[in-house]
């Protein structure tokens, strides 16, 4: 792993966070305010989602999570699931080629087996084509809940607990992470939520326990370059204590420098 839960997180406060989680939201509203239907807010979305990609690797972001799908969407009208399913296998097909021109490396998470069976085979042959690249890894986070993120891990260390591997009193939330989907990645620095939601909708549950949060109002659609970097900018000017006091983190800091 990366990052130990339990270990001494350091202080970065005034530096670009490492990991960026992303809920993007507003697609259906930015439509609803120009009376198009909600599919043409999610293409409109994807556009957002390159300035996004683009601007974060620009300025020396190691990992952006966007929350693409959650296992709840599919409670949607099927219209609308369908179109998703669509926009999404245009996008392997289209813009991953794009990725790995740029050296970033793609992941996605998320229960797949409710996947047609064409798209999880993008799905694998997009994580292939760039799984050695090293600019940036773009996470895609697709029927994805952090409530299933955390019973998959658990279920996988009862497992070795029931084979004899592994003893209760062994157990420590670090045997659980590196369980977790991106366990092996950074635990974000950083969650944005689009279209002034201020909830974190069952997305990454275990690992925004230190992160910290900035609420846009802007819809997903017309957030750009300049929306990414004020939320950067915004971050940079946090102090992140990590359960100390003021004076501590100072004396830390100033250790740093």
């Amino acid at each position: 792993m990366t990052d130990s839960v339990t270990a001494d997180i350091p202080v970065e406060a005034g530096k670009v966070p490492r990991h960026v989680a992303i809920i993007m939201d507003g697609n259906n509203r930015w439509a609803k305010a120009r009376r198009l239907n909600g599919v043409a807010g999610h293409k409109a979305g994807v556009n957002s989602v390159r300035s996004v990609v683009e601007t974060c690797a620009r300025e020396g972001v190691d990992v952006l999570t966007l929350f693409a799908f959650s296992s709840e969407n599919w409670r949607r009208p099927e219209d609308e699931v369908s179109a998703l399913m669509r926009l999404f296998l245009f996008a392997l097909e289209r813009e991953v080629k794009k990725l790995h021109r740029n050296n970033i490396r793609l992941r996605i998470i998320g229960d797949r087996s409710a996947f047609s069976s064409l798209l999880q085979e993008h799905m694998a042959r997009a994580e292939e084509l760039t799984r050695d690249n090293t600019l940036m890894t773009l996470v895609i986070a697709a029927n994805y809940g952090g409530h299933w993120d955390i019973t998959q891990a658990t279920r996988k260390v009862a497992a070795r607990v029931a084979a004899g591997e592994l003893a209760p009193s062994d157990i420590t939330d670090d045997t659980i992470q590196q369980y977790l989907s991106i366990g092996d990645l950074p635990m974000p620095d950083l969650m944005i939520r689009t279209a002034g939601e201020q909830r974190i909708s069952n997305f990454l549950l275990w690992h925004l326990a230190y992160t910290e949060f900035y609420f846009s109002d802007v819809f997903w659609p017309d957030f750009r370059s300049e929306e990414m970097r004020k939320a950067l900018e915004a971050y940079a000017r946090r102090k992140r204590r990590f359960g100390q006091t003021d004076d501590q983190v100072d004396q830390r800091l100033a250790a740093q420098q």
